[in-house]
């Protein structure tokens, strides 16, 4: 396994992350598939690959991702070692205070976070959305008192405009907080929409790139010609989506040609891109694992590279809400 710096920290990550979004059960939020049964010797498999860095969030079946990683760092893993990132903003309850970033939201969410992880502190505490309710000035504000606390050690965001990123960020150096480390977005060989402007904003300051979904939601082992069910593609045109089919019938072409798995292509490909930090894959399989530690092997050539962007027209921008 390979690691590298979050960002401008000084923090190791390895070059792949595991995404927990699928432990659990159907709790609510966003419902999982893979229960704690499955989940806890996933989570093994990566540690032992060498795997440190694992991705979850409040929202995740409502907890229910945080209290299973939890319960596997404290069988299998080192505290020490593992890099924990979680995500507060959508509502985990019924009532006026149950969503969004305010100073409550806030310190009533990471502590709840922490009782189902199992740890006194969070390595990379996300906001997981914008929230156009309450001022930005509140929610730095409140990040920092929990890194000057010692309960969140650096903060990331999710899914954003550049702009409301640069706001934050500057917000905050101005006070002397602390500033987002990480990005969290969408970033495949169907969705490069961040190439516009969030990416080189990154790049320019230092900024990690730990990008969800670089497989697409699975479209690549799919028929090129299958419907597209997952939320971004849903979103697109009849125009869009036939680029999109031909990205994936390239992909396809090469695996085959090289006789590796389409997943090993489509995410050799966002490793290769030097502003990627650590893409998060999901997986329901340790097969899936595998493959994605094989994919640290694969070199695409320069002429491969244009082949698979070649077809990309703009899409209608995801993940913001």
């Amino acid at each position: 396994m390979e690691y590298v710096n979050l960002g401008r920290t000084g923090l190791k990550v390895s070059r792949i992350g595991l995404g927990c979004m699928g432990f659990g059960g159907n709790r609510g939020g966003i419902v999982a598939k893979t229960g704690e049964a499955e989940a806890l010797p996933i989570i093994k498999h990566a540690l032992e690959l060498g795997i440190n860095f694992f991705d979850t969030a409040n929202y995740y079946a409502l907890g229910e991702s945080e209290e299973i990683l939890g319960k596997a760092i404290k069988q299998f893993g080192n505290r020490d070692e593992v890099v924990i990132a979680t995500k507060l903003y959508y509502p985990m309850r019924e009532g006026a205070n149950a969503k969004g970033l305010s100073r409550k939201a806030i310190f009533t969410e990471v502590e709840h976070s922490l009782q189902r992880l199992q740890t006194d502190y969070i390595d990379l505490y996300i906001i997981h959305r914008w929230d156009y309710t309450t001022p930005i000035e509140e929610v730095m504000a409140a990040l920092n008192d929990l890194v000057r606390m010692g309960k969140v050690r650096y903060i990331g965001a999710s899914a954003m405009y550049a702009w409301q990123f640069v706001k934050a960020n500057a917000i905050a150096k101005a006070h002397g907080w602390a500033q987002f480390v990480s990005m969290q977005d969408m970033i495949n060989l169907v969705y490069r929409e961040e190439e516009k402007e969030m990416i080189p904003m990154c790049q320019s300051e230092g900024i990690a790139l730990t990008p969800f979904s670089p497989l697409a939601h699975g479209v690549f082992n799919k028929p090129a010609d299958a419907p597209r069910i997952d939320g971004c593609g849903k979103l697109q045109d009849a125009y869009v989506l036939a680029h999109d089919r031909e990205i994936v019938q390239r992909v396809q072409e090469i695996a085959g040609r090289r006789g590796v798995s389409n997943s090993q292509i489509a995410l050799a490909w966002v490793l290769q891109k030097p502003y990627i930090t650590s893409p998060l894959i999901g997986a329901s399989k340790m097969q899936y694992l595998d493959d994605g530690i094989g994919a640290l092997a694969i070199h695409l050539s320069e002429e491969e590279i244009r082949y698979l962007e070649e077809p990309y027209v703009p899409h209608t921008q995801y993940g913001f809400r």
